[in-house]
């Protein structure tokens, strides 16, 4: 084997795989002497990658872990299992690793082979379970490049009554909330900061066209989103009575208690300060106490609905 790019990169395939290789071995696979051999080991050392030897009879060589985490080869059948794994995980993120699998998929995705992309895309979607949240990794990697890259792209957006349009964008961040993906961008067509949810994403193409990146006005994209989603989401003010004094419940409220007239029995009336059903219930249920909730209606259908699933929860 006189290609010597080849031989190296043959040489870390067989070295990846967990055990020890004798140099001669190694030689006789390569095609070249152990001469060779060890040179070769050096170049792979010089590269970063941690090559140990030992001596001995049943001495040979054998990658390791390092520092730092070396580039790897992958055959085939690895690189399909990866990228299917990675795909699942996308669809399905994961606290704390969603932004970093879509990242090494983008990657992975880049270089793997056509013939490997129909294998990854048909096991996906074998092997994924079928929910109405889910993600399309075609769309995620999409995304991830183009924020990375600074680029515009264009893509159909659903909102949320169902209405179709088009859109033209510069891809700022993914994020991960509440197990669902969002696109943080700037919409070009409408000169502002949007958000994005990715499964109502579809057809996202390249326009080709990288641009400046441009200062997000949130010092974090995953603020901006929550501060979003909370913006566009409906909020009330609960009216109920609490049985429990009013100075304990100030107390258990803590700041933005809202309003509370003592009642007799022990018991007091409050009204909130505005905010979402979801957080009135939590604050609700949190107080340690009963409760009567006298309005919104919409605060009272979500109890219930709660109340019902915990019930459901907890049966036998």
């Amino acid at each position: 084997m006189t290609d010597t790019p080849g031989r190296l990169l043959r040489l870390l395939s067989l070295l990846q795989t967990p055990r020890e290789w004798p140099g001669s071995e190694l030689a006789e696979r390569l095609g070249v002497s152990q001469r060779t051999v060890r040179r070769d080991i050096e170049r792979l050392r010089e590269l970063g990658y941690p090559v140990e030897a030992t001596m001995g009879a049943g001495g040979g060589y054998r990658l390791s872990a390092g520092a730092a985490m070396p580039p790897l080869l992958l055959d085939d059948e690895e690189a399909v299992a990866i990228a299917v794994g990675l795909r699942t995980t996308a669809r399905q993120p994961v606290a704390g690793i969603a932004d970093a699998s879509v990242r090494a998929l983008a990657k992975l995705q880049q270089v793997l082979p056509a013939r490997l992309r129909q294998r990854v895309g048909v096991l996906t979607t074998a092997t994924a379970p079928t929910e109405a949240a889910l993600v399309d990794p075609e769309q995620l990697t999409a995304l991830a490049g183009a924020a990375a890259g600074n680029e515009r792209v264009n893509f159909d957006y659903r909102d949320q009554d169902g209405s179709a349009t088009q859109r033209l964008v510069e891809p700022h961040r993914l994020v991960v909330t509440n197990r669902r993906w969002y696109l943080v961008a700037y919409d070009n067509e409408r000169h502002d900061w949007r958000t994005f949810r990715v499964d109502r994403i579809d057809n996202t193409k390249s326009t080709g066209v990288r641009v400046p990146a441009r200062d997000l006005p949130s010092d974090d994209a995953a603020a901006f989103v929550t501060s979003q989603l909370h913006d566009l989401a409906p909020v009330y003010a609960a009216v109920a009575t609490l049985h429990l004094p009013a100075a304990q419940a100030a107390s258990r409220l803590g700041d933005h208690a809202g309003v509370l007239e003592p009642l007799a029995g022990g018991a007091c009336r409050w009204t909130s300060p505005a905010d979402t059903v979801d957080w009135l219930a939590f604050r609700l249920a949190t107080l340690g106490c009963d409760f009567t909730v006298h309005e919104p209606a919409e605060l009272i259908d979500h109890l219930r609905r709660v109340g019902a699933r915990i019930a459901r929860a907890t049966a036998g």
